[in-house]
């Protein structure tokens, strides 16, 4: 259900790659504006976002799930990224401020318990914010992008998906309203198409960028137990070569 982490990184490399990135980041932007004294996590495949905040937080980490592969971020400066199961994060509990689920929650096969991890190593009135495409658009419709790979949402299942993992939604917005089409005349008109899509309200955006908060009364979940590997057959005693023999008269 993954998307290989090269076929992410080049993507991106593309002209409708920087197209996209544009467009979220605008509508990331929007939702956080000042990431100071901040602990930032990415989760996913959030590199080509987290650069909005890496000079401005306290802390950014990227955190890249083990089906999907992991790229060295930044590549100029110490590693900041990590391979990770998704579903056991490498986090102490209530250990980062902010969450941003990129290539994240549409690739997993338990969204659910993903959020739920997110949760538990998310501080008391921290954010979540989840760019997830959109099952309506037509960026969920075309495997050229990576927005076309895993399981797309409507506005409804990701607001439900949300409150059974004990996140609040708050704040909605839309964004990819330009075709995804590599063709130059559609990429020179993006910006056409997005101020057009908004004003109109269109339901037909690629993605959604959704902003929750933690609901800290919730009770904390359990661990889960540490997988033991337990033999298929229990060692029996074998008999030694000539020992019926001597136990006969």
């Amino acid at each position: 259900m993954s998307i290989d982490v090269v076929d992410l990184r080049n993507f991106y490399g593309q002209r409708l790659g920087a197209v996209a990135r544009h467009f979220i980041n605008r509508g990331i932007r929007r939702r956080w504006k000042d990431a100071r004294g901040q602990r930032v996590l990415g989760l996913g495949y959030a590199t080509p976002y987290l650069g909005l905040f890496r000079e401005e937080a306290e802390r950014t980490l990227a955190f890249m799930p083990a089906a999907q592969g992991v790229l060295k971020w930044p590549t100029a400066k110490p590693a900041l990224s990590a391979l990770v199961d998704d579903l056991e994060l490498p986090l102490p509990d209530a250990a980062v401020d902010r969450v941003l689920l990129v290539h994240s929650l549409e690739m997993s096969h338990d969204p659910t318990a993903l959020l739920r991890e997110v949760w538990r190593v998310m501080a008391s009135g921290g954010q979540l914010l989840a760019v997830v495409p959109n099952r309506r658009g037509l960026w969920a419709r075309m495997d050229t992008t990576p927005f076309g790979h895993g399981h797309p949402y409507s506005r409804s299942q990701i607001m439900n998906l949300m409150r059974e993992a004990w996140f609040k939604p708050t704040d909605w917005s839309e964004a990819l309203y330009v075709p995804p089409i590599h063709y130059g005349w559609f990429l020179r008109s993006a910006v056409a198409w997005e101020r057009t899509g908004t004003n109109v309200s269109s339901p037909f955006a690629g993605v959604h960028i959704v902003e929750a908060t933690k609901q800290v009364y919730r009770a904390i979940p359990a661990k889960r137990a540490r997988r033991r590997l337990v033999p298929v057959l229990k060692p029996v005693l074998a008999p030694s070569p000539g020992g019926a023999a001597r136990q006969s008269p």
